[in-house]
């Protein structure tokens, strides 16, 4: 990421919005002395992560084996594409390749009927990340109560298929009655156009469609017999949706968040980017925080969604070049001046 073209300050945004809070330490692991560096790290380390394809951290010195030796209560992290074992485990991998495998550009297409689609975000990248994180905090619980360290492995496929199922994967869940084909989803993706943009609305129950219903001035929807339940409503989404879209066309998005809201009906406009930085629901909540960066200047980020009582999670350090950190971490470790001197000076970190 530090590539990218959109730079301040020769700093890419996105390489800022990905390392805030950190530090950075560049080590050669090609070299004993790198690896011995690692092993020095790693022996008073809570965690350590690699994503490295399956084997190479072996091969390098630096598997989970070699850490566990040195630090036997190390919570150590596996992340890969396909996972460490079968056919694939030794494929590269970025996000488009796990969303194509994963069903998810399937779900995103809408039918096994249409054209497959890719979500345009790195959600395969991100999910892991998340779920990474999640189960990071349970082996460091689960060792406040065992007093054990493990090995913690995942892959980016585990990770998506996991989230997809609880939502996108009934048709496969019935063992023996798997459904051949996926029936068309709806062809409006729940973006209906107004007089003047753009507004989504969702209802699933029995309360808010009928209240969309009234607030559209169309009761005799009601009445319909495709739309008398959720389930008659969802086999028939595409006719019930072409008439909510028929009507949304005639007013304008303020307007109709007028009604909707009286009404109870969820709904909301459809924001650009960069109208959602300035969006007063988005304000309210702080979900955004401005920064002097050192290198960079003003800076506008999101804050951590998790908000603690007690271990407020609020600071802002600043993310910099690569291996700015060098010295401060090797010294945090125990490694004297000469000894870090030397080893800049061997090329075994930078």
């Amino acid at each position: 990421m530090r590539a990218g073209g959109n730079r301040a300050g020769g700093l890419h945004a996105t390489f800022h919005n990905n390392n805030r809070n950190k530090r950075s330490i560049t080590v050669d692991l090609k070299e004993q002395a790198g690896v011995d560096v690692i092993k020095r790290l790693a022996a008073t380390s809570d965690v350590f992560i690699q994503n490295f394809r399956p084997g190479v951290v072996d091969r390098l010195g630096v598997g989970y084996d070699d850490i566990r030796a040195i630090n036997p209560n190390i919570i150590y992290v596996s992340i890969s594409g396909f996972g460490a074992e079968g056919p694939w485990s030794h494929k590269p991998v970025y996000d488009p390749i796990i969303q194509a495998l994963s069903g998810l550009a399937s779900i995103q297409g809408g039918s096994d009927q249409q054209r497959l689609r890719l979500i345009r975000t790195i959600v395969p990248d991100k999910l892991t990340a998340v779920t990474a994180a999640q189960a990071i905090s349970s082996a460091l619980y689960a060792r406040e109560k065992t007093g054990q360290g493990q090995h913690v492995t995942l892959s980016m496929i585990d990770a998506v298929v996991q989230f997809l199922w609880s939502s996108d994967m009934g048709a496969q869940t019935f063992v023996g009655k798997e459904v051949s084909q996926q029936r068309a989803a709806s062809f409006i993706d729940l973006i209906y156009e107004t007089k003047d943009g753009y507004m989504s609305v969702a209802v699933m129950s029995n309360g808010p469609w009928q209240a969309l219903a009234h607030a559209l001035g169309h009761p005799e929807w009601l009445e319909d017999e495709r739309f008398n339940t959720p389930a008659l409503r969802d086999m028939n989404i595409n006719d019930r949706l072409e008439l909510t879209q028929s009507v949304l066309v005639d007013k304008t998005t303020d307007d109709w968040m007028g009604i909707l809201d009286e009404a109870g009906v969820p709904c909301a406009p459809v924001l650009t980017r960069n109208e959602l930085i300035k969006h007063p629901q988005i304000f309210a909540n702080g979900t955004l925080v401005e920064y002097d960066h050192a290198i960079s200047g003003r800076l506008r980020q999101a804050r951590h969604a998790a908000q603690f009582s007690e271990t407020p999670a609020d600071n802002l350090n600043d993310a910099l070049f690569l291996a700015a950190d060098t010295d401060a971490v090797l010294a945090d470790a125990g490694f004297g001046d000469d000894e870090i001197a030397a080893l800049r000076d061997e090329g075994v970190v930078g």
